[in-house]
């Protein structure tokens, strides 16, 4: 058989993806982008969360995630717990016969490999692991792209987590700290690199026209991790608050104010601070997708934002930017970028502190510019790096 004449390579993408978390979909973006650069004959679908909304947008076949469409609401009932248990049961089936299709699937960035917020083992822990021992025993290569990874205290989490990355016959990490988080957890990483989220990959899009002054707020559902449910109303009420109060406080210096989110859960938060705050100059942005996300930081001033993918959104466009920290990665991202100076703890907003982050971050902005930029070009470099790491350990090169 000739190369030209060999079947063109079958790979899945695999994940929460087409959910309503932009930051998931962005990475999927990013690695469709790459396979439609570096492999176009490669036939390519989905095992995902939203398999309607990813067919819609990326025009590629998806199934969904779970045989049990219930899978991630409470199971008050006894027929939704048996739903559930039996769907544990289907989706091993599901899964496995899933996988056997393919050469090759991708689980391209999303954090997969910590809880950073509340998780359940039987949900995605179970689904990833699934995936990964499907792979190792059907003789699919899977690949754990730019993912997330952090300690996790809870054992049958850190347990699935753990078996999961070890079966996997790729994987490379979007910050150091999920390395060493993986090397803590007693996998071996020795040859597992560390690249820039897989969002640096995507195209930057041109700044649109907005009023001067303007600063994006990135908000969110924030009840803390998976190890503060018993505080987590608590918390969020201080982040509500103190998140607020700022809002309050850019409005009445005559700035107008648009307010991002980054999954359909942060709905709530948003219209709680527009109600709170009761000023025209804040408004909620539309975005939803990472590149109209993008659009919105780059007309920005200044940015300060919560969720991860906002703040690789802003750091990406170039534009001063100061995060509300919910989890170390945050804070590893914008030291990385070389602003690691211009973080604000989420579990305690401190609104007058927070104020005076936000003036000397502005006082400094054509500096953090500059940084910006250079570390982007780095960061570009970087993640051509990284898929030509991908082609070389799981994708050959095929005849165009």
């Amino acid at each position: 058989m000739t190369a030209r004449s060999r079947p063109p390579l079958r790979v899945g993408v695999f994940g929460l993806l087409g959910a309503g978390n932009l930051g998931n979909d962005g990475s999927l973006e990013a690695v469709l982008g790459y396979l439609r650069t570096a492999h176009p004959r490669a036939v390519v679908d989905a095992l995902c969360g939203g398999p309607e909304t990813v067919t819609a947008r990326y025009r590629i076949p998806a199934t969904r995630l779970h045989w049990y469409r219930g899978e991630y609401r409470t199971a008050n009932r006894a027929g939704a717990v048996l739903g559930k248990g039996l769907g544990k049961l289907v989706d091993a089936v599901r899964t496995a016969a899933w996988v056997r299709r393919h050469d090759v699937v991708i689980v391209p960035g999303m954090g997969v490999l910590e809880a950073t917020l509340p998780l359940r083992p039987w949900g995605f822990p179970y689904a990833l692991f699934l995936l990964c021992a499907s792979g190792r025993l059907l003789g699919t290569r899977v690949a754990l792209v730019g993912v997330g990874a952090a300690p996790i205290r809870d054992r049958a989490t850190r347990a699935l987590v753990r078996r999961s990355a070890r079966l996997a016959a790729y994987r490379s990490y979007r910050d150091e700290l999920s390395r060493e988080a993986m090397r803590g957890m007693g996998v071996d990483v020795s040859r597992d690199e560390v690249h820039p989220d897989l969002a640096f990959a995507l195209p930057t899009p041109p700044a649109p026209d907005s009023p001067g002054g303007q600063v994006c707020v990135g908000v969110m559902d924030f009840h803390g991790g998976n190890d503060d449910r018993a505080r987590a109303g608590e918390i969020h009420r201080r982040y509500l608050d103190g998140t607020t109060r700022f809002v309050r406080a850019l409005a009445e210096d005559g700035r107008p104010v648009r307010l991002l989110t980054g999954d359909g859960a942060d709905a709530a938060v948003v219209a709680a601070i527009i109600e709170a705050v009761g000023s025209p100059l804040v408004t909620a942005s539309p975005a939803a997708s990472l590149a109209e996300l993008m659009a919105e930081t780059a007309a920005a001033d200044a940015v300060v934002a919560t969720r991860y993918h906002n703040l690789v959104c802003a750091l990406k466009t170039g534009t001063p930017t100061l995060a509300l920290s919910y989890a170390a990665k945050s804070d590893a991202l914008m030291a990385r970028m070389g602003l690691d100076a211009y973080c604000h703890p989420a579990r305690e907003v401190d609104a007058e502190r927070l104020i005076e982050q936000f003036r000397e971050l502005e006082k400094h902005a054509a500096e953090l510019r500059q940084i910006l930029a250079e570390r982007n070009l780095a960061a570009a470099r970087h993640l051509d790096h990284q898929f030509t790491a991908l082609t070389a350990a799981v994708l050959p090169e095929e005849p165009s």
